[in-house]
């Protein structure tokens, strides 16, 4: 019996059914509390939609979809990368220190070089798990965790000492005004100037082709998608896995890194404390939600960034305490990621009846 689903459907029809049984599900929790939840929706779209809005879920994208990228192309080779908090966070050093020694001449300069240390730094930190997995066989999931904590105890450590600027917070040195990139509205004036969204949605974007490329159009995407289907017979077609996994680690870890240029150069312009903001943990749902395909993690990754922005003005203008911003969120990754079978089994069920009766 073939089960299997059109590719548009697999794609497209279930995550936009789990996602509409998530926001169900999440409209009773706001009436629970004793909220409107047609009221709350309009707040969370004008708030993150609007003019003054959009300019911060944009910049809340450009974060997941770095994080999304990266533990999507985990994904392909069958590995669960939770590391990306702790690669973005140390991605972040990377930037600073390419930019805080550096008197860049002008903007286009300054985002290559932070571009290339956010990159090696975050690669550099997913390194150290990728070979005790390749080499010593520990599991990929528990030294990421473990790295992420890691990681945030070194930052902690660098900005209350060899890197904090005089003074009493735990912070670097403002970066030079040639390592300044423009924001979104230094491009289109309809956005709002306060808005943090920069140019790096560009380079996120870029990214996402990038992995379209890599994974579908290169041989060594072939080779990391074979090695995800069937490590034996990767093995037995030539497929060395200690090449496969460090590979796509040091990819992995790249990208998480580079979600720094948009939080660290161009949002704060200097290295501080908690610039990923759980950053890293959400791009695991995005990458769940998008399938792993580029197109689908942009999108993803732009709705968490309406959750998120909406979330906060839910906060603000209706008073709903965050907690419950953060169960919505929550239940739209739990309706997309573990609970996806309830709607997936039915679905192929309607589509197998179909089928059979065009037959």
């Amino acid at each position: 019996m073939n089960r299997s689903l059109p590719k548009w459907a697999d794609i497209v029809l279930i995550p936009l059914l789990s996602l509409m049984l998530a926001f169900l599900v999440s409209g009773l929790v706001v009436m629970f509390i004793g909220k409107d939840p047609i009221e709350a929706v309009k707040v969370m779209v004008s708030g993150a939609l609007g003019k003054y809005g959009i300019g911060y879920t944009l910049y809340y994208t450009t974060n997941f979809i770095f994080t999304g990228l990266a533990v999507a192309v985990a994904f392909h080779a069958r590995m669960f990368n939770i590391g990306g908090e702790g690669q973005a966070g140390i991605g972040g050093v990377g930037v600073a220190m390419v930019l805080l020694y550096v008197d860049w001449p002008h903007w286009t300069v300054a985002i290559v070089a932070a571009s290339v240390g956010a990159m090696v730094f975050g690669a550099a930190w997913a390194a150290i798990p990728a070979y005790l997995q390749a080499k010593r066989g520990s599991h990929i999931v528990i030294t990421t965790i473990m790295f992420n904590w890691i990681g945030s105890a070194l930052l902690v450590y660098l900005l209350v000492g060899p890197l904090q600027a005089p003074g009493m917070v735990p912070e670097t040195l403002g970066f030079s005004a040639g390592a300044s990139i423009p924001t979104l509205h230094d491009i289109f004036p309809a956005f709002d100037k306060y808005a943090p969204a920069n140019v790096s949605l560009f380079l996120a974007l870029l990214a996402a082709f990038g992995v379209w490329v890599l994974i579908w159009k290169s041989r060594l995407g072939y080779e990391v998608r074979a090695f995800g289907h069937s490590e034996k017979a990767a093995i037995y077609a030539g497929i060395s896995p200690m090449k496969i996994i460090m590979t796509v680690m040091l990819i992995s870890g790249g990208l998480a890194g580079m979600m720094a240029v948009n939080a660290v150069q161009g949002e704060a312009e200097r290295l501080i404390l908690d610039t990923v903001q759980g950053a890293g943990f959400v791009g695991i749902a995005v990458a769940l939600m998008g399938r792993s395909h580029p197109v689908g993690v942009v999108l993803a990754a732009f709705l968490f960034g309406i959750l998120y922005q909406g979330g906060g003005e839910l906060s603000f203008e209706m008073g709903i305490p965050r907690e419950m911003i953060v169960v919505i969120q929550a239940l739209v990754i739990m309706f997309v990621g573990s609970l996806e079978n309830m709607v997936r089994i039915p679905v192929e069920r309607l589509f197998l009846r179909f089928n059979r009766g065009a037959a």
